[in-house]
């Protein structure tokens, strides 16, 4: 007797430590997994009936089956109904719309997806994913009309561009460029109308801009603002590097910045300053120039900018500088991307126009470097400073001395080196600097929307 109690007593433990262990492996075995799949859709609220919805599904114990069925209040149709081999854990698909039907009358449908995995979980029926989603249906384009654009642009200059957009479900308005660059549109007067500068890169050989706008169903317009291409011959110099150039500046500038640090070789040393060290300096410049304000634009009549009084040219904008060293053609190469002036030894630096100071320190080669933001898109920037007197934060106004030239960073001697950008693209001083081409390519432009607009 006391033997079977015994027996029995472990057998209890047995069957005990079994359930246990049944229990612990259904917890942690990937095969009893509990999580449903998950599945991830490209559109979210709106649909225009015609582009595919991607949709991506994802179970770590593989997927048995999935359905996608598209149902109005009275139609209802399965799209997608799958089965997949056990092992596969990831599965991606399209829901187009049911074949034969290419508009629908209802303001939105219901899109009714399913997915179920491969674990043993639930009775061994595993974990399915449900899930209802409404879908508003739009299958109108939005609507866009230039109304007004500069005649022409310069390459390496600015134009502008006002136009009409307008969808109840927009999404994205933008400038779309061919060499890549989007410029943001400024609400311009009234809702629905919209203005942006925009700038055609020195080192570009064509250009070309597209308004573009789309809504949140997918649905896409574009149109081309029409713009006459000017071409313009830049500069190119071909400079020969000196040892006493190499020995002095170079060396002088190689001892601060962190690029050059350990680099002994002297023409090294200025191809990092000349390239990396300028690249660095001009990542800066752009990120902090490529800002546009969303507030709506009522006027923008900008005087011509004359930073220096009777400062005199010393470099060109836009001059393709290609430097040797005895006998050694193209060492390295740059575009100088402002306009040089020079008057007298640390001559008062003044802004023409009004604006806010949104940067203030030094920057590598361009030295002491005070940018203003004029609105719109414009900004001003100022290089190689001795003194600067704004900060960041402050608000300029019209004939305020904001700095004195001088010598810091890569200047061989005291001048100014003056840039304008157009939402981080560096454009033409001098087009900015002429009364007669403000008014021909940008105030008129202007006015001329405005008569549009208020007859509308």
């Amino acid at each position: 007797m006391r033997r079977g109690r015994n027996g029995s007593g472990i057998m209890g433990w047995i069957v005990v430590l079994l359930v246990l262990g049944a229990l612990g492996f259904m917890a942690f075995s990937p095969t009893f997994e509990r999580e449903d799949p998950k599945v991830i859709l490209s559109h979210e609220g709106y649909w225009n009936f015609k582009d595919p919805i991607h949709v991506n599904i994802e179970d770590m114990s593989g997927l048995k089956s999935y359905k996608a069925t598209i149902a109005t209040p009275h139609d209802e149709w399965v799209v997608v109904d799958e089965n997949t081999p056990s092992k596969v854990t990831k599965k991606s698909f399209d829901i187009l719309p049911p074949k034969g039907v290419r508009r629908v009358e209802a303001a939105s449908i219901t899109l009714k997806i399913e997915a179920t995995d491969n674990s043993l979980w639930g009775l061994f029926m595993g974990n399915t994913y449900k899930e209802e989603i409404t879908l508003v249906i739009d299958q109108r384009r939005p609507v866009v009309a230039v109304i007004a654009n500069s005649y022409k642009i310069q390459k390496g200059g600015s134009a502008i561009v006002i136009f009409k957009a307008d969808d109840p479900h927009m999404k994205s308005l933008k400038i779309e460029t061919n060499y890549g660059k989007t410029f943001i549109a400024q609400p311009f007067m009234k809702e629905g109308y919209y203005a942006s500068l925009v700038a055609w890169p020195v080192q570009e050989e064509t250009f070309s801009a597209m308004v573009v706008a789309r809504d949140h169903a997918g649905n896409e317009t574009k149109s081309a603002v029409p713009l006459r291409l000017k071409d313009h011959a830049y500069r190119v110099s071909n400079i020969e590097l000196s040892d006493a150039f190499l020995d002095g500046k170079i060396a002088e500038l190689a001892n601060v910045y962190e690029q050059t640090a350990g680099v002994d070789d002297r023409l090294e040393q200025f191809r990092i300053i000349n390239e990396k060290v300028r690249a660095d300096n001009e990542k800066v410049i752009h990120e902090i120039t490529s800002k546009v304000s969303k507030n709506m634009i009522t006027d923008f009549n900008p005087a011509p900018f004359y930073p220096l009084v009777n400062g005199q040219k010393v470099a060109d904008f836009g001059d393709h500088r290609i430097y040797s060293y005895k006998g050694q053609e193209n060492i390295s190469n740059a575009y100088h991307m402002g306009l040089d002036l020079a008057s007298v030894a640390m001559g008062p630096i003044t802004s023409s126009n009004g604006g806010k100071v949104v940067f203030s320190q030094e920057n590598g080669i361009y030295g002491n470097l005070p940018i203003i933001d004029h609105g719109f898109g414009l900004y001003t920037l100022y290089g190689h400073c001795s003194d600067v007197h704004v900060q960041e934060g402050d608000v300029a106004s019209i004939g305020q001395q904001i700095a004195k030239t001088g010598l810091s960073g890569y200047a061989m001697g005291d001048h100014l080196h003056f840039g304008i950008l157009v939402q981080g693209i560096e454009v033409r001083p001098e087009e900015w600097m002429d009364t007669k081409w403000i008014v021909d390519n940008i105030t008129s432009v202007i006015e001329n929307a405005k008569v549009i607009i208020n007859q509308r």
